[in-house]
């Protein structure tokens, strides 16, 4: 039984701010950003986006009659939550018009989350066949004004229909992990940003990779030499590049012969775009199906998926022919070019402003143009509100 994802959407906000004013605002030079991190854009959020109506977004153009009739389950993974009870994942199924016999729930382990919930919606079809999942990562990565890390902000959601017999990509069952207890980054409750040893975290990243591969390797899985690109957790773009090292220090001979357009590619929307956080491993998966030019079909991609905390996680796929005609690379290739830049005073209020505040009665300004915006809160009860069918929806 073939088991993979069958269709897959992008939605980014409508705004961005570039790093080269950044770098400016900052008195550095550009380059540490452009060329040392490898960031170009950073999309940012309005008042009335959030998590929910990012990914709500991005999953509408993958809804058809029939996908509706067939998901089963909505597994939504962020680290941006909005409640510390209710999923997210619940205001996505009624702005979908879901079915009521669905199982809703959140994942959370940093970055990796998503990918959990990829594994889990793959053993869900494999149990029941006839059934459709749909996996979202959705997320806002903040950091503190004029910190190291503000550079490596952004935002986005991916959306991922997974079922029998994909169009895009069969998705193999061999599973590599590394588990490690390490405060690398992490969000207390308390805090709307996180907190981060960079050093540590990259190092424990490239640690985990390499466990993950030989895991990987020990379950089954290809060999570097049967693999033609890579997919890595980019919460910078270069991070690509530095997890590339460590094949080229485990396995030179096979990564010599791979070079890097094995990753390239799949850095593109990165650039962007920013840090998504859970999203960031399947922006890339995007990216290289979408810029690719030469056809991907039958040709296995080998996908690294990081949370910091630390879970990793490598596995593998294989492109299905005749993906390219279900491909949605215009429609995001148009979404990316008509973004529109922001002043550094209009990024500074949307990203550092109080504009969903901690109170129980409140209403943001109509910004975005997406079909569906958030809309503050009644009671405490999150507001959203359907463009497409003029429909307020509250929890």
């Amino acid at each position: 039984m073939k088991i993979g994802i069958d269709d897959i959407g992008l939605f980014v906000p409508e705004h961005f701010f570039p790093l080269d004013e950044l770098a400016a605002r900052h008195n550095i030079d550009p380059n540490k950003y452009l060329v040392g991190i490898g960031q170009e854009l950073m999309a940012v959020p309005a008042p009335d986006e959030d998590i929910v109506t990012l990914a709500a977004n991005a999953a509408l153009p993958l809804i058809d009659s029939a996908t509706r009739a067939s998901i089963a389950t909505v597994i939504l993974a962020t680290e941006s939550g909005i409640d510390q009870s209710k999923s997210a994942g619940l205001f996505v199924h009624s702005l979908l018009g879901l079915r009521a016999d669905c199982r809703v729930v959140e994942f959370k382990q940093a970055c990796y989350g998503a990918t959990a919930g990829l594994q889990m919606a793959c053993a869900l079809v494999r149990q029941r066949p006839q059934e459709k999942v749909l996996v979202i990562a959705t997320d806002i990565a903040r950091y503190e004004q004029n910190s190291e890390g503000e550079c490596t902000q952004g935002a986005g959601a991916v959306a991922m229909i997974v079922s029998e017999n994909p169009r895009l990509l069969e998705i193999h069952p061999h599973q590599g992990r590394y588990s490690l207890d390490v405060m690398d980054f992490w969000r207390p409750n308390y805090r709307s940003t996180a907190l981060v040893d960079g050093k540590l975290s990259i190092d424990v990243y490239l640690e985990s990779l390499q466990h993950a591969w030989q895991n990987y390797r020990a379950d089954g899985g290809l060999a570097l030499t049967d693999i033609s690109y890579l997919c890595f957790h980019q919460p910078f773009t270069k991070m690509a590049k530095k997890a590339f090292s460590v094949f080229e220090n485990i396995e030179p001979e096979a990564a010599k012969a791979l070079g890097d357009k094995a990753y390239s590619t799949s850095q593109l929307y990165g650039k962007a775009i920013g840090n998504c956080y859970t999203a960031s491993l399947y922006i890339a998966l995007l990216s290289l199906l979408d810029k690719t030019e030469e056809d991907l079909s039958g040709q296995h991609i080998g996908l690294f998926s990081y949370g910091s905390g630390s879970v990793g996680e490598f596995f593998s796929a294989t492109v299905v022919k005749g993906y390219q005609a279900h491909s949605r690379r215009q429609q995001h290739a148009r979404m990316l070019a008509q973004r529109t830049r922001l002043s550094h005073a209009q990024y500074s209020d949307w990203f550092y402003g109080n504009n969903q505040p901690a109170s129980a009665d409140y209403s943001t300004p109509r910004v975005t143009t997406g079909a569906f915006r958030y809309c503050g809160a009644e009671g405490y009860r999150r507001l959203y509100e359907s463009t497409a069918q003029q429909l307020q929806m509250a929890s």
